[in-house]
């Protein structure tokens, strides 16, 4: 072994007066030794040195690595099983005393030591040990996380469950549905005379009508739902549906199938709502689903009632449509930023049904607020089909017919 590095852990051994464990010296030499484990690190230099195993607490870690032992991992086991969990990866966590922390780091300082702590050494030792269940340690995506505190005599074991993603679009064939769970105004979802004791303003939601059936399957303990936008709760949702995430908290079961799936939530909503193409998906398909790209666009189909009546020849005018400025609608106003934003129009056409009403087939850059569009939602959106036809014009019915796939 090589002069220099065994002079340095001699003065290490020196300096802790031999109080150091073999866990700990090893460690301070890990990037020189390879191949071995730090305690086999510093069992090989102390046997080239022919200084005995210390007797007393580490002067670093206060044989913090003694508590790693048959009964920590029974316990970890015991606790899986007492779950159910249902997992493939894992990734194992650790709280340590910030004195050992601080004191290793320290040290490190002293001798200019540049190696890992010793939260990775306790983290890599217990999965090392753990992926003898069949299971393997995964740092991106991990199912569970093993979390263990050694603040206390006895590490404690907690199980951090990690939400399950499953992408697919879905459609909305009845009105009077919301998107997500809509919690009364009045009570904030506690439960009151006004909203019958449910805490909703509304029975049930495209995210429940799928949700109910998802957390029967996955024993999850509750859900969220990320839409790529959302339409109004009098709106319907056509064509191949808007694009959605459904995160399922703590799930314990995660292999599902989801064809099967599919079916069982589409028997469950009873026409009132579908759900197509089901996958699995990671975490950050969720924010990108709303993240709209240049090319982003929806495509709507709007029954307009005018004040006055129409003819095929001023609809032509509503080809003049392109760049929209609107400010925040008033209806929308008490929860969205009050600002103006740009919106293109990208396509339109229109088809008379009587003297006063019409029908308008419209594709826009996502964002666009259509019924103001069409309202002029008092002159906030600017121009609109009210004042390009200087004729009251309001949307009676709405519908989306597509939504681009990012």
């Amino acid at each position: 072994m090589d002069e220099e590095l065994l002079k340095k852990a001699e003065e290490i051994i020196e300096y802790t007066d031999n109080t150091i464990c073999n866990h700990c010296l090893g460690r301070k030499f890990s990037n020189e030794i390879k191949g071995l484990t730090n305690k086999e690190r510093g069992e090989l230099i102390r046997k080239e040195l022919s200084i005995e195993n210390p007797n007393e607490k580490c002067f670093i870690c206060d044989n913090i690595f003694d508590k790693i032992n048959e009964d920590l991992y029974k316990r970890i086991n015991q606790k899986i099983q007492f779950i159910n969990l249902e997992f493939d990866n894992f990734l194992v966590g650790s709280k340590v005393p910030k004195e050992i922390l601080k004191k290793d780091e320290e040290f490190n300082e002293k001798f200019n030591i540049d190696t890992e702590n010793i939260k990775k050494e306790i983290n890599r030792t217990i999965g090392l040990e753990l992926e003898k269940i069949g299971k393997i340690v995964e740092f991106d995506h991990n199912e569970i996380v093993i979390e263990l505190n050694f603040k206390n005599n006895e590490p404690t074991v907690y199980i951090q469950i990690n939400p399950l993603f499953i992408e697919g679009t879905y459609n909305k064939y009845k009105r009077g549905i919301p998107q997500t769970k809509w919690p009364c105004r009045e009570c904030h979802g506690k439960g009151c005379e006004y909203c019958n004791y449910t805490g909703k303003m509304y029975p049930e939601s495209v995210e429940e009508l799928m949700s109910e059936v998802v957390l029967k399957e996955t024993q999850g303990r509750y859900c969220k739902f990320h839409g790529a936008g959302r339409e109004d709760i009098d709106v319907l949702m056509l064509g191949d549906g808007r694009p959605f995430v459904l995160e399922v908290i703590e799930p314990k079961i995660r292999k599902l199938d989801l064809n099967k799936l599919e079916k069982e939530i589409n028997e469950h909503a009873n026409g009132k709502t579908k759900y197509n193409h089901l996958k699995y998906c990671k975490r950050n398909r969720k924010s990108e689903i709303k993240v709209s790209s240049p090319d982003a666009y929806k495509v709507y189909e709007a029954i307009v009632n005018c004040e006055n009546e129409v003819t095929d020849k001023d609809l032509e005018i509503l080809q003049n449509l392109d760049l929209i400025k609107q400010r925040t609608p008033i209806r929308v106003a008490h929860r969205r930023a009050d600002k103006i934003r740009e919106k293109r129009v990208l396509g339109l056409s229109c088809e008379i049904i009587s003297p006063k009403q019409f029908k308008m087939k419209i594709k826009t850059e996502g964002g666009l607020y259509i019924k103001e569009l069409i309202s002029s939602d008092e002159g906030r959106s600017n121009p609109s089909v009210t004042g390009l036809l200087n004729n009251q014009c309001i949307c009676s019915q709405l519908d989306v017919i597509e939504v681009s796939k990012k």
